[in-house]
C-alpha cells in the first residue's frame, strides 16, 4: 500500500514539533512547512520577532533536520494580510472584538495550506492544535475535544467541513502538555522547553491600540461615556481602546463598573453596574455546521462564548439567512459582538459563528 504523505504546519514551537514526529512514527511521510505571514519590521535592514520570524523558521528547521524530513517555507503573507490583518484592524475600529485566531485557521492553516498539498499530490495537513478528529459509523467527520480539557483548542476550529476534516490530521488529540514536552526530549527535540506563545502574533507587546493607528493610520476620536440611562457620565479616549465587559482602564465611579455597549455611530461606551454585563441570549452569523447540516428546528446544545468560558446549557433556534439565536440557561457574561460562539453535543464540536 502506498505511504500517505503529510503537509505539517510547523510553527518552531513545541506542539507542532512534536506533532510532526508523532506522524513520522505511525508511518506518513512527514514534510514540514512553515507558512511566513507576518514580521515586525523597525525599518527594512532591521527586523524584529514576529509571526513566523526568521527564529521561528530556524527551529522548525532544526526540528525537521533532526527528524529527517523536507522542509519548506510557504509564502502566505499577502492572504494574511487581506483575510487575518484588515480584518482585525476593521473589526476594532468599528467597535467589535475579534479572533483573529480563528480567522487564519479558518482561511489559511485548512484552506490554502490544504489547496496548496493538494496540489503538491499531499494526502493531508496537520498541525500540533489539541482536539480530535474522528469518522463515524455513517462515514461522516467528527471534531472533538482534546482529552486534555486544559489545553483543548476546539473553540478556534468549528469552521471545518467534511472535506477539510476529512484531509487534516491532528495527533496531540490524546495527550497533554506535559507529555507533549516529555515527547520532545524523548525525541530529543531542541524546543522541548520553549515557552508556548501567549499574545496575538502579529501585534508586538499585545499593543492592539498602537498596531491599529500604526498599520492603517487610523486616529481614534474621543467621546462620551453614558450609564445606562444614557446620562453623561465621563469621556472615553477612543473605541479601539475598550471592549465588552472591561472593567479597568474606564475610570472611576465610586463603584465596580463595565463596558455594557460601544456604539459607533454615536461613538459612545456604555457602563453598567457589577451583574448588567450578563445576558442570557445573543444572535450570532457567518455560521458554520460541521456536519453540513443545518438544524431544521431548535435543538439543545451546549456552547461557548469565550475561549476560556465552560460550556454552558442553550437552546439553539436556526433564524433565516443563515444566523441562529442562542438562548441560554443561565446568563454569560460578557457576551461581545465579533467574537465567537461555539456548539456542542457532549464533546463533539457542532459548528459556530460570530456574535452579533
Amino acid at each position: 500500500m502506498k505511504q500517505k504523505s503529510v503537509l505539517i504546519g510547523m510553527s518552531g514551537g513545541v506542539d507542532s514539533s512534536v506533532a510532526a514526529a508523532l506522524l513520522k512514527e505511525q508511518g506518513y511521510h512527514v514534510i514540514g512547512a512553515t507558512m511566513r505571514l507576518w514580521t515586525y519590521q523597525d525599518n527594512d535592514e532591521n527586523m524584529r520577532e514576529g509571526c513566523c520570524a526568521e527564529s521561528a523558521v530556524e527551529d522548525a528547521r532544526r526540528v525537521c533536520g533532526k527528524l529527517g524530513i523536507d522542509f519548506y517555507v510557504m509564502n502566505f503573507k499577502d492572504m494574511f494580510r487581506d483575510r487575518v490583518v484588515d480584518y482585525f484592524v476593521d473589526e476594532y475600529i468599528h467597535g467589535r472584538t475579534p479572533n483573529p485566531c480563528i480567522a487564519c485557521n479558518k482561511y489559511l492553516k485548512f484552506d490554502a495550506m490544504l489547496n496548496k498539498a493538494r496540489a503538491m499530490g499531499i494526502d493531508y495537513v496537520a498541525t500540533g492544535h489539541y482536539a480530535l478528529i474522528e469518522q463515524d459509523t455513517d462515514g461522516r467527520y467528527i471534531l472533538r475535544v482534546s482529552k486534555a480539557a486544559k489545553k483543548d483548542q476546539s473553540y478556534v476550529l468549528y469552521n471545518f467541513t467534511q472535506e477539510q476534516l476529512a484531509h487534516t490530521l491532528m495527533p496531540l488529540g490524546a495527550y497533554n502538555k506535559d507529555e507533549v514536552r516529555a515527547l520532545a526530549e524523548k525525541y530529543g527535540l531542541a524546543v522541548a522547553n520553549k515557552p508556548d506563545s501567549q499574545e496575538i502574533c502579529f501585534v508586538e507587546n499585545n499593543d492592539y491600540p498602537r498596531f491599529i493607528k500604526d498599520y492603517s493610520g487610523y486616529e481614534p476620536q474621543e467621546g462620551d461615556i453614558l450609564d445606562v440611562d444614557g446620562n453623561v457620565i465621563g469621556r472615553h479616549k477612543g473605541l479601539i481602546y475598550y471592549t465588552i465587559g472591561q472593567r479597568k482602564g474606564i475610570g472611576a465611579y465610586g463603584r465596580p463598573m463595565f463596558v455594557m455597549k460601544m456604539d459607533m455611530v454615536s461613538n459612545t461606551i456604555t457602563l453598567g453596574e457589577k451583574g448588567m454585563e450578563f445576558s442570557n441570549e445573543l444572535t450570532a452569523g457567518d455560521v458554520n455546521f460541521i456536519s453540513g447540516e443545518i438544524p431544521s428546528g431548535p435543538i439543545d446544545i451546549s456552547a461557548k462564548v469565550r475561549y476560556q468560558a465552560p460550556p454552558a446549557a442553550a437552546k439553539l433556534i436556526p433564524l433565516d439567512g443563515g444566523r441562529v439565536q442562542l438562548i441560554f440557561d443561565t446568563p454569560q457574561r460578557a457576551v461581545t459582538p465579533g467574537q465567537a460562539v461555539v456548539f456542542y453535543d457532549g464533546d463533539i464540536v457542532l459548528g459556530g459563528g460570530t456574535v452579533e
